[in-house]
């Protein structure tokens, strides 16, 4: 589990640790810009050394933060986070701008201080490898050709489907137990995307429980502020130990899978034709295969679960959508034919219920860190070479100037057309754009909506009288304060 640290204790460990370097840091700091660059962003104004982390705090909710900030200095901003500098898109044109006009140079990854440092390692991360290296275009071709093509989704689709289908079944045995008996929703649908993941990439289920466990304690790491990531000098210490605290888990991760790719090695009789077959034939090493489960694995389960539990509780607590869904779900009868793969492309409203789940809640509210190759021109500001780039989507999904009531749930806006997800509207970037865009975009809209399709054409689901549902979570925060318990009524 990461250590944790509150607001004061990190102050004074990065005081104390700075003290050193406070003096010429400062005078560098008077030094004015002799450029002919254009300025810098405007942001707020900060200490050298402690600069304006106290504004991030609190890293599952630092989106707001940074949205309430550009509110005062507009919607690109420029922040000393520590000795690097942040620069954070707030609004759909200044997100064109990062995503789209200055695609290739900022199209760099910003890889935490946690993950492994040297070249190779990095190298062999596909979420954090530059995008010109030969081994994350190789990788990129690789996962899109296998698994997030139309061809390939439609291979997953049985997989999906039957996944779905033990899903269902578990819960209709639950739901016959009398006495109104509450299901987890979130257990349940993480169970059913882990191995409708893991079906998809070596045709076997894994132990959801100890998987469960080392996401939580990768998501920990990754959301703990680490003082390396403020201070790059401080990197080989790894003082907070989250580096080594990351490398402990990836290998127990490892361990799940050792054993099917040591089969797989050597028996050529096991092979499945799936996505492990394909790597190993494409002479993928084993430190590259296990690196790029596990980056596909902690890329997309958590996501695509709480884009689901979501779904379901802005559902229930807007009557007026449920009906509409349920009629659609009803009408559709995708699940009452011989072919055991519904027909989710018959369902429209339910493409636009995931879709406004995703412009309230985006999966990553700050898209995953961009870092400029060199120093570029934005918005008629400069950002400079190594810069961290953020784009705010949470902010963009709620901003008032470009969505009619922003904070009502309301799939209609979606219902005949409107924005999309695909990186070609900069008003909805649940899965970003450009180069860097989502490659399992679509492998995770179809489990959403196969998942939730499943759960509201068989059920009805309601609270326990004892709890309201308006109590279970912060809308704004999208944070949920205990599980998602709900009773299923089955419908058929």
């Amino acid at each position: 589990m990461a250590q944790s640290f509150d607001s004061q204790e990190i102050v004074m460990i990065i005081f104390f640790l700075a003290l050193p370097l406070l003096f010429i840091i400062f005078k560098k700091s008077l030094i004015k810009h002799q450029s002919d660059d254009p300025p810098l962003p405007p942001g707020p104004k900060s200490w050298p050394i402690l600069s304006t982390i106290n504004h991030l705090l609190h890293p599952k909710t630092d989106h707001i933060s940074l949205s309430h900030l550009s509110q005062t200095y507009g919607p690109l901003m420029h922040i000393n986070l520590g000795s690097q500098h942040l620069i954070v898109a707030s609004s759909p044109a200044a997100a064109l701008e990062v995503l789209k006009a200055n695609d290739r140079v900022l199209s760099g990854r910003y890889a935490p201080a946690s993950l492994p440092k040297t070249p190779a390692q990095t190298d062999t991360l596909s979420f954090w490898a530059d995008s010109t290296s030969a081994h994350w275009k190789n990788l990129r071709t690789v996962c899109r050709a296998e698994l997030f093509t139309g061809k390939a989704l439609e291979r997953s689709a049985r997989v999906r489907a039957e996944k779905a289908a033990e899903m269902v079944a578990e819960v209709m045995v639950k739901s016959k137990e009398g006495g109104g008996v509450a299901v987890d929703v979130e257990k349940m649908v993480f169970e059913t995307v882990v191995n409708m993941s893991s079906n998809a990439y070596f045709s076997k289920d894994v132990d959801v429980a100890q998987f469960a466990e080392m996401l939580r304690g990768i998501g920990e790491i990754f959301t703990a502020i680490n003082l390396s990531d403020l201070y790059p000098f401080l990197g080989v210490l790894d003082l907070q130990g989250l580096r080594r605290k990351y490398m402990g888990i990836s290998m127990k991760m490892w361990e799940l899978w050792k054993p099917i790719l040591e089969e797989r090695r050597e028996r050529m009789d096991l092979r499945h034709n799936d996505f492990l077959d394909t790597l190993i034939a494409r002479g993928f090493g084993d430190e590259q295969i296990n690196h790029l489960l596990e980056d596909l694995f902690t890329g997309g389960i958590h996501t695509t679960t709480a884009v689901i539990k979501k779904t379901m509780i802005e559902l229930l607590t807007t009557p007026t959508a449920m009906a509409k869904l349920k009629e659609e779900l009803s009408a559709a009868a995708i699940f009452d034919g011989q072919d055991s793969i519904p027909d989710l492309e018959k369902l429209p409203y339910l493409s636009a219920c995931i879709k406004e789940t995703l412009r309230l809640h985006p999966p990553a509210p700050l898209m995953l860190g961009h870092r400029a190759y060199a120093a570029c021109r934005v918005m008629n500001h400069t950002v400079p070479k190594n810069a961290q780039v953020l784009v705010n989507v949470w902010a963009i999904g709620r901003d008032p100037a470009v969505w009619e009531a922003p904070l009502e749930y309301r799939p209609e806006r979606f219902v005949s057309g409107g924005a999309d997800f695909k990186g070609n509207d900069f008003e909805l970037l649940a899965f970003g754009a450009g180069r860097r865009i989502c490659p399992g975009m679509s492998a995770a809209v179809k489990m959403v909506d196969v998942v939730v399709a499943s759960l509201l054409s068989f059920f009805d689901w309601s609270a326990p009288h004892h709890l309201h549902l308006h109590q279970l979570w912060n809308r704004e925060t999208s944070q949920f304060n205990a599980p998602l318990l709900l009773i299923p009524t089955p419908t058929k």
